[in-house]
């Protein structure tokens, strides 16, 4: 491993600047710190050309003088990282670990100065840096008011963004956008950016802990200032002592494919602090869910209420037949009657309907090798919540329920809770109190060996590394869109995901529809805009340790062969490797699966999808190991397969392949393909 540090002297006219430059392992990238002007700044080049211009560094407070002007370099060090982390689950098994670190000190005497220390890491596919603030006089008790990092991206005028609204009402739920850069205004991260030179950048955010989540706002052109979501009184974040911020990270590749495959925001976080994690299972899953969004159900008691005690029995019948490991259920408790968006004060987390018996369910449950999946919905009423949280889980963990959905349905802004003095105060999302507010139900989880799988959550950023249990969670729109949605996810939507919103981490997407017509056919109804090779290939292009098969039983034994590919489909993998694609336009990965359970550890797995452009892809083989032998049972687009009239014509064919050879993809309009290559 090579370490490039230079420590420079340069002048100008108003002062001596002093300058800190740590590169990345394989040279390309290069950070630049700089006190020029007396203002802490950054800059970023790779392969030689500069990617974010000099962008400034700092903070404002509420009751003390600003971290930014005035504030000069006094010390720098570094050192350098070579190692390798093993995940208990995940897209791989092995974590590479190679970056340089320069950690730089900035001063500026009292009585309005103070200390602190800018840490980077560089990496082979881009950086992170945090801010580091010690125990010192005039910051025990802080209130930022506003961080004043930047990302200034050069050649701005030319670069294409994709991007979501922040601090809308839908929280993550939007559409995505592909625009002009200029065009993002106020942008969630991860944010994705190519410029003009064809390099892929992706802003986030890793290790998001007790602090306000970060969004982005695009001040000059092409010039984002970090923006806090602040609390109901306006602060952004409020600390006291020593503190530590969360990663900034900039992802930055050749080609877009280099987005998906890096490991930075996992690599930026802690390591497990649970201990032994064996408890944590991948899976797959099956659930009383889409028959409520599609108007078969109801949450609510009555005629139609779905969570009852004989048809969870059914759904685990079915999921011990067809080898799922547990049911989820939405609607067992009470308070759903009504309109339940506004029920929040009223749910209780362990009383069920009187149709719903949770103790013989236990007990069928443990006759049938299958379990509850257990739900806890909210609807933004946090510290209803927080009081049943503790009897909860201990009812859940009393009937062997180890995974748990929640939610938290609310309006972005509009998540209650009631403050000391008993007064409602309204927060955001992905404010610090959310950030902290869901942590610690994953915390407290983890005390009854429960995995949570969060709903309307805080974005990932890669807490799952050092919380095992957070196993997955929601926060895009999701499968549910294409039942009522307005509209519903259009054909690019799973080709922009895996390039935005996927690259913080594992997302409960819930695919497998296999029904697309219970509103019709068509371009201008609620209904998956994919065909159904799509719906399979989503099992490999969007990542979760669980997956749910989201249908109804019976659409799936209408069409058995189909359905196999959904019963071999492993959710825990070896290896994880993006092949080919462009953002919001198509997508291709391999993934080999991992040894667990009844999987080989031999097998490796192919998904394919496409936007509304029908496309044929060559893609090579070289993935699977040299000298051996596989059968790929491929599951296509049929020749006259088209989404909006014609989703269901799928072929299903074999072929012996080697990593010799390439196969020809061709994806209808909105189309996949998905293969399992069995080793022989």
């Amino acid at each position: 491993m090579r370490l490039s540090l230079l420590l420079l002297m340069t002048f100008s006219s108003a002062c001596i600047a002093e300058t800190a430059t740590v590169r990345s392992p394989d040279g390309h990238i290069e950070v630049t710190i700089s006190d020029h002007q007396q203002t802490p700044s950054y800059a970023i080049s790779f392969a030689g050309k500069q990617i974010i211009a000099n962008s400034k560094l700092g903070f404002e407070f509420k009751h003390r003088a600003p971290i930014g002007k005035g504030y000069k370099i006094i010390s720098h060090k570094t050192s350098a990282v070579d190692s390798s982390w093993q995940q208990p689950w995940g897209e791989r098994q092995t974590v590479i670990d190679q970056h340089n670190e320069l950690a730089v000190t900035f001063n500026k005497p009292a009585p309005h100065g103070g200390t602190f220390t800018l840490r980077f890491r560089a990496f082979n596919d881009g950086i992170g840096f945090r801010y580091e603030l010690p125990e010192q006089a005039g910051f025990k008790n802080v209130a930022i008011t506003k961080e004043l990092t930047e990302f200034a991206i050069a050649d701005s005028a030319n670069s294409t963004a994709w991007w979501i609204p922040a601090r809308g009402w839908n929280r993550y739920e939007y559409v995505y956008n592909s625009t002009p850069l200029h065009q993002a205004a106020l942008v969630h991260t991860p944010f994705t950016v190519k410029n003009s030179n064809g390099i892929h950048i992706s802003i986030h955010e890793a290790a998001l802990v007790d602090y306000a989540g970060m969004v982005l706002n695009q001040r000059r052109d092409g010039t984002f200032q970090a923006d806090l979501t602040p609390w109901s009184d306006g602060i952004a974040v409020k600390k006291h002592g020593a503190f530590n911020t969360p990663w900034r990270t900039i992802q930055i590749g050749d080609e877009a494919v280099d987005l998906i495959n890096s490991d930075i925001i996992l690599n930026l976080n802690e390591p497990n602090k649970l201990g032994d994690v064996t408890w944590v299972k991948p899976g797959k899953y099956v659930g009383i869910w889409w028959g409520m969004h599609i108007n078969e159900n109801t949450w609510g008691s009555g005629e139609k209420h779905g969570a009852t005690t004989e048809n969870t029995k059914y759904y685990m019948d079915f999921a011990a037949k067809y080898g799922f490991d547990g049911v989820l259920v939405e609607g067992w408790n009470t308070g759903w009657d009504g309109d339940w968006f506004y029920n929040g004060d009223v749910f209780s987390f362990t009383q069920p309907y009187a149709d719903f018996d949770i103790a013989e369910l236990t007990r069928y449950g443990k006759q049938k090798g299958v379990q509850l999946i257990g739900h806890h919905e909210t609807s933004g009423n946090v510290s209803n919540y927080r009081k049943q949280m503790a009897d909860a889980f201990a009812l859940y963990e009393k009937s062997n329920v180890s995974q748990v959905k929640t939610g938290y349905v609310a309006d972005g802004g509009n998540i209650k809770r009631i403050d000391k003095q008993g007064i409602a105060r309204h927060e955001w999302h992905d404010g610090q109190f959310m950030v902290n507010e869901y942590l610690d139900n994953v915390k407290l989880a983890a005390k009854h060996k429960i995995s949570i799988n969060t709903h309307e959550p805080v974005k990932d950023t890669g807490l799952r590394r050092t919380y095992p249990n957070w196993i997955t969670r929601e926060g895009a729109r999701g499968q549910e869109f294409n039942a009522w949605g307005t509209p519903p996810n259009p054909p690019e939507h799973i080709a922009m995901l895996a390039f935005t919103r996927m690259l913080a981490g594992p997302m409960d997407f819930t695919p497998g529809i296999f029904d697309m017509g219970f509103n019709g056919l068509g371009a201008d109804t609620n209904r998956p805009q994919t065909t159904l090779a799509k719906q399979l290939a989503l099992y490999v292009v969007l990542y979760s340790p669980i997956q749910m098969a989201a249908d109804l039983p019976r659409n799936y034994l209408a069409k058995p062969d189909a359905f196999q590919f959904i019963q071999d489909v492993p959710t825990d993998w070896q290896q994880s490797i993006a092949l080919a694609g462009e953002v919001g336009d198509y997508v291709v990965f391999a993934r080999k699966e991992r040894k667990r359970d009844h999987y080989s550890g031999n097998d490796w797995y192919l998904g394919a999808v496409t936007d509304e452009q029908a496309r044929t892809l060559e893609v090579k083989l070289d993935f699977l190991e040299k000298g051996k032998k596989f059968v790929a049972q491929i599951y296509r687009d049929g020749d006259k397969a088209e989404w909006q009239h014609n989703p269901y014509d799928l072929t299903i064919e074999e072929r012996i392949v080697t990593a010799n050879d390439t196969l020809t993809l061709k994806l209808a309009t909105s189309g996949g393909t998905a293969i399992r290559f069995k080793a022989l």
